[in-house]
């Protein structure tokens, strides 16, 4: 989603600030009987193995997959710094977030490639999605595409479609931001959204023989549910191609998709069509305000949890993974219903604008986008524990530039001191540049993966960051 290093900054977007605050996150025996028992008990356990359908090889599942669906929830630029300073203001230093729950914990790495393969050590979010979204490094600002050849890559949303999941993406951002659309579109240049952003994708045009735009790829892409921002890049209209004279948006009511603008109409969405969301006309408003960094520091505060800016009726991001978990599990579930395959689901999940906020120095905007984050995170862990076979994933896209220092200390760049849910100080810095309204930057470091459900165990240790499309394919059986 991001606009840091390297990358581009989408066009149309519109910054808010801010919304709710979170919730949080063997025996003995007689020594003349041991052996008898114990060959007795080898003998049990090698013959319920065999027997238990799970495993054995003529038992119903025979082939199955680990997991029947994935949830892959992502906190752009949420290094450890953001969940820190979002676990203090919140929970405090001893309390937990829901993302701190997971069973498995380990780190990943998030550097990209120059189009030679050598190593760029900051990566922007089109590479780092793209990284999980194919398995392949590509360079800073490119979706989904080669470094060198600039050739589309197929991506996970792309096989788990292909092979009978129901598919879905949730975001903060407009749902062809870098993130969500390394997912379901292949551009040389994460900047051309609509139809009219084109400029820095001359071959990836409808003109040229290309997909054409993300917007219109996403839609050609065909996910279940899509849930975020981005209106104005779906009313813009097409130029070249099959639906010239049409907008976005027209193309995607041909399609079949059912739109819905507010809390209300998404919670009158029925499974059977697609369902494509669209909150705002580019970034959905965040849901805290208050006072940015600033020379000097602030004075110690607290932040707004609301945000003028923010229709009533937009939904949390936690109520949106809700709503799509509901309709994508409504797929699997109604055999015979129209598009129902019986099987499960691949869903992303992203925090958009914890990035957002943190590249302007804005601490309460960057905790309260935390925070609903991590209600979205807690909405995956319930429907995980009515769903065993569902490996749920949380990790981040880069680190950014948010430090946690001593309240006493006068850092030289932009800093701002909250005063937290517990009653303690806390002073944040930002200091990638000095000057107020630039942009602060992405970092180099290695981000938090954590994880549950089958599987979960392939996420300790440190990874690269092209792993989690191993991880997925694996759990999901793709091929």
């Amino acid at each position: 989603m991001t606009h840091g290093t390297h990358g581009t900054r989408g066009t149309n977007g519109t910054r808010g600030t801010n919304g709710t605050r979170g919730t949080n996150g063997t025996r003995g025996t007689r020594p003349w009987r041991r052996a008898a028992v114990l060959g007795t008990a080898l003998l049990t356990l090698v013959t319920v193995s065999a027997a238990s359908p799970a495993t054995g090889a003529d038992g119903p599942d025979r082939g199955r997959p680990p997991a029947d669906s994935v949830i892959l929830l992502i906190g752009d630029g949420m290094g450890d710094a953001e969940i820190t300073a979002a676990r203090n203001y919140s929970a405090g230093a001893t309390g937990r977030l829901a993302m701190d729950t997971l069973d498995q914990s380990g780190r990943r790495t998030t550097s990209s490639v120059d189009e030679h393969g050598r190593p760029v050590y900051v990566t922007d979010s089109a590479a780092g999605a793209t990284a999980w979204a194919t398995g392949r490094r590509t360079v800073n600002g490119r979706l989904s595409k080669t470094p060198d050849t600039d050739r589309p890559l197929p991506t996970l949303l792309e096989k788990a479609r292909r092979q009978g999941y129901a598919t879905g993406s949730v975001t903060t951002a407009s749902v062809v931001d870098a993130t969500p659309a390394a997912l379901t579109a292949h551009l040389t240049d994460r900047s051309c959204k609509g139809p009219a952003d084109m400029a820095a994708c001359p071959a990836d045009t409808r003109a040229a023989g290309g997909a054409g735009s993300a917007a219109e790829q996403t839609v050609a892409a065909r996910p279940d549910v899509l849930l975020g921002g981005g209106a104005g890049h779906f009313a813009q209209t097409s130029t070249d191609g099959p639906y010239r004279g049409r907008t976005v948006l027209e193309q995607a009511r041909a399609a079949g998709y059912q739109l819905v603008r507010d809390r209300t109409e998404l919670a009158a969405a029925r499974p059977g069509r697609p369902v494509l969301g669209l909150f705002a006309p580019d970034y959905v408003p965040v849901e805290w305000t208050g006072p940015a960094a600033s020379p000097g520091g602030t004075a110690p505060g607290r932040c707004t949890t609301g945000n003028p800016a923010r229709p009533a009726g937009t939904p949390t991001l936690a109520e949106s993974t809700e709503a799509a978990l509901d309709l994508l599990t409504a797929r699997r579930d109604r055999p015979g219903a129209p598009g129902a395959t019986g099987k499960g689901f691949f869903l992303q999940v992203e925090g958009a604008a914890i990035d957002d906020r943190a590249h302007e120095a804005d601490p309460c905007g960057q905790i309260g986008e935390t925070v609903a984050f991590d209600r979205a995170v807690a909405v995956a862990l319930a429907y995980a524990e009515r769903h065993p076979r569902t490996l749920v994933i949380v990790t981040a896209d880069h680190g950014h530039a948010t430090q946690i220092l001593p309240d006493d200390a006068r850092p030289t760049g932009l800093s701002a001191t909250l005063l937290t849910d517990e009653g303690g100080r806390m002073l944040l810095g930002y200091a990638t540049t000095a000057e107020p309204g630039g942009t602060q930057e992405h970092t180099g470091v290695t981000v938090p993966v954590t994880a549950r459900g089958p599987l979960a165990h392939q996420v300790l240790g440190l990874r690269e960051n092209t792993e989690l499309f191993g991880t997925v394919s694996a759990a999901l059986g793709l091929r």
